[in-house]
């Protein structure tokens, strides 16, 4: 098994609270990261129809059934189940009774508020990071960039001695989890045009979001544009990346960028078939900017930190930074380069940014060459670039 650097935070996250909520994508590992830290538990799966129906039918009995400690997969298909676990928690009075996984937020975040407010340690489990491919055999630690963007970060790609292609993967992953999920949320009534919305969306990773554009391009309505990009990043497919601005009303206001969850998943819906596609694609330098920001965002919540994240650009667009990171009561500037080769020209914005916030921590530029001292370091370094 792929060790998890979560590992800690859920652990101390179930001495706290009787219930622990692990939320994330589908295939980022809650249900074998649940398994193997709570083997004492019982797992029950809501995925199961049978299972589910018992769980609807009666849940106190469903919940009461043996004395056990329960792992509840899923738990975001019966979000009413946790009217009935609160309830039971209080009575039990035990830490760590249930953990819940979820691959879903609206119905699922909405419960937790109404029924578990205080009673539950919430904590997202995303892909792989960086730091844990090294567990995952000689390959995983050594790949170079264009096959960790190729690959992608998904578990099963890495943990399995035979591990199925990429692209087999992502289209799989695609149809049966993507579409289905997101149809829980939205009632989406065109597939075909839905696929082209994501695709259209991962072609704009790291880019400003413009709402207009991408529903113009997809030939869809603005409205229907919001709500599948909110079911997206409901289903922690996407999220967004917001600009930083002094005044923090700003911050809130202003185009934010867009990012995948699974830079495999993007770089399959761009049409990348083979890693070799990579290094000639017009996209590498966003696919390798999203790959940097998702794993800057695993690093921190892997850790039990809020993921305070930025990038900046000034009114005129003249200065952009890529990445702002905030530790220790400081802003954190990095500048994110596909390039193998290290040239002056990458710290432009970032002197400039130095120069009109002056009290930000040292820069750093992240390619994928060689470290080069405070110069620049390479990608995988992350305990050296995100604080």
């Amino acid at each position: 098994m792929i060790t998890r650097t979560i590992t800690p935070f859920v652990r101390k996250l179930a001495g706290f609270y009787p219930v622990v909520t692990i939320l994330g994508p589908r295939q980022s590992g809650k249900t074998t990261l649940a398994k193997a830290l709570f083997p004492s538990h019982e797992y029950r799966s809501l995925e199961a129809e049978d299972i589910l129906l018992a769980a609807r039918d009666d849940p106190r009995g469903f919940l009461a059934n043996g004395t056990k400690p329960l792992v509840i997969d899923e738990v975001q298909r019966f979000p009413s189940l946790l009217t009935y676990i609160q309830e039971m928690a209080d009575a039990r009075g035990e830490k760590g009774q249930f953990i819940l996984t979820g691959s879903q937020q609206p119905d699922l975040a909405a419960a937790i508020g109404e029924s578990l407010a205080g009673r539950t340690g919430i904590c997202e489990l995303l892909p792989l990071s960086l730091d844990e491919l090294a567990s995952a055999g000689p390959a995983a630690a050594t790949a170079d960039r264009d096959t960790l963007l190729w690959r992608g970060f998904m578990p099963r790609l890495w943990a399995d001695a035979s591990p199925i292609d990429p692209p087999t993967f992502y289209r799989d992953y695609f149809q049966t989890y993507v579409q289905r999920d997101v149809r829980r949320l939205v009632n989406i009534q065109d597939l075909d045009t839905f696929g082209v919305f994501v695709r259209l969306l991962a072609g704009r990773a790291g880019q400003l979001l413009n709402r207009d554009s991408l529903a113009r391009d997809a030939g869809i309505s603005i409205p229907t544009a919001v709500k599948w990009l909110n079911a997206l990043e409901a289903s922690f497919l996407v999220f967004r990346l917001r600009p930083w601005h002094g005044n923090i009303g700003s911050r809130q206001i202003k185009s934010p960028k867009i990012y995948f969850t699974e830079t495999g998943l993007a770089a399959w819906l761009v049409g990348i078939r083979d890693a070799t596609q990579i290094a000639a694609h017009p996209l590498v330098g966003q696919l390798f900017e999203n790959l940097v920001v998702a794993e800057a965002r695993k690093s921190r919540l892997n850790r039990g930190l809020d993921p305070d994240m930025w990038f900046y650009r000034n009114a005129k667009a003249t200065v952009e930074v890529d990445l702002l990171l905030e530790a220790d009561g400081k802003l954190h500037p990095r500048e994110i380069k596909a390039a193998s080769t290290y040239t002056g020209n990458f710290r432009k914005g970032l002197k400039k940014f130095a120069e009109a916030v002056p009290a930000s921590a040292p820069p750093k530029i992240i390619y994928s060459g060689r470290t080069l001292g405070d110069l620049a370091i390479n990608f995988r370094e992350t305990t050296a670039w995100c604080p």
